[in-house]
C-alpha cells in the first residue's frame, strides 16, 4: 500500500526519496540537535522519556533504535533501561558521526554502536531484538509497509515496538496554531540556523501527510503486530505508538 508522505521528497520530484533524505540529513547533521530542541521548545525530551518508560516493565536487553540520527534516543534508552546493548541504525553517516562522538563522550561506546542500514532491508537476522524503537523518523521512510515488516521480522516473539512521531493536532485552537507554526515558524527558523532551508519545508509537509492515530494503528496491525495502541501527547503534537509481536 502507498501512503501520501512516501511521495514527498526534500529536493526534487525526480530520484529516490531514500537518497534525498540521506543527503538532507547529512546536510543538517551539525545543527540538527540544537534546532530540534529549539523548534520543540525542549518538549521532545519528555516525549522520548515517556516512550522509553513504556518499555521498562519488559526489560529489553537487545535493542535497535531505527533512524537514530545523532543518537539521543539510543543514549537515553541505555541510561533508563540498562540493556545489554543498543544499536542505532540510520542511512545518514553524517548524523551518526555526531552520534558516535556523543556516545564516546558519554563513555558508552562499548554499549551503543551504530550501523548504516536501509530500513527497508536490514542486515540483521530474524528475531534479533527484544525492542525496536523509532523516534521522529518513520515519516521519512520511502516504503512504510516494507519498513514495518522488517521491524516485525527482526523482533523476537513477544518483542515490542515503540514509535514516536510528530502529528497534527485535530482540536481548536492547537490545530490552527500548529498549522501556523509548521508553515511559517519552522521554515523561517530552519533557514536562519541551517544551511539547508529545503529540509525545514519538507519536514512539516511530511507531518501533515503521514498516517495518524487510528489510521496508523491500522497500518501497524496489518503488518501482524498485536496489542497496537497509541497515545496523543501535548495536545496531539506528538503521538506514541506501541505494539507487540
Amino acid at each position: 500500500m502507498n501512503y501520501p508522505q512516501e511521495y514527498i521528497k526534500p529536493y526534487s520530484s525526480n530520484g529516490k526519496k531514500v537518497e534525498q533524505v540521506e543527503q538532507m540529513f547529512d546536510n543538517i547533521a551539525h545543527t540538527y540537535d540544537h534546532l530540534n530542541h529549539t523548534l520543540s521548545l525542549g518538549i521532545d525530551k519528555s516525549w522520548r522519556r515517556k516512550a522509553i518508560n513504556w518499555l521498562k516493565p519488559y526489560r529489553p536487553q537487545y535493542m535497535m533504535d531505527i533512524a537514530t540520527g545523532t543518537g539521543d534516543f539510543a543514549i537515553l534508552a541505555y541510561r533508563l533501561l540498562q540493556p545489554e546493548s543498543v544499536i542505532g541504525t540510520d542511512i545518514s553517516e553524517g548524523m551518526m558521526q555526531v552520534g558516535k562522538e556523543k556516545v564516546r563522550k558519554e563513555g558508552l561506546s562499548d554499549k551503543i554502536r551504530f550501523s548504516r542500514e536501509d530500513s527497508s532491508s536490514f542486515s540483521f537476522n530474524d528475531e534479533s531484538f527484544d525492542a525496536v524503537t523509532v523516534a521522529f523518523g518513520i515519516r521519512n521512510f520511502e516504503n512504510l509497509d516494507q519498513c514495518l515488516s522488517e521491524m516485525f521480522r527482526v523482533l523476537k516473539k513477544d518483542g515490542h515496538l515503540v514509535i514516536l512521531e510528530l502529528t497534527t493536532p485535530d482540536k481548536f485552537p492547537m490545530k490552527q496554531l500548529f498549522t501556523l507554526y509548521s508553515k511559517v515558524v519552522i521554515p523561517v527558523i530552519g533557514k536562519l540556523f541551517s544551511k539547508d532551508s529545503s529540509a525545514y519545508k519538507y519536514l512539516p509537509q511530511t507531518i501533515k501527510a503521514f498516517p495518524q492515530g487510528e489510521v496508523m494503528r491500522g497500518v501497524i496491525s496489518r503488518i501482524g503486530f498485536r496489542e497496537v495502541d497509541f497515545k496523543r501527547l501535548t495536545f496531539g503534537i506528538c503521538t506514541l505508538y506501541t505494539a507487540t509481536k
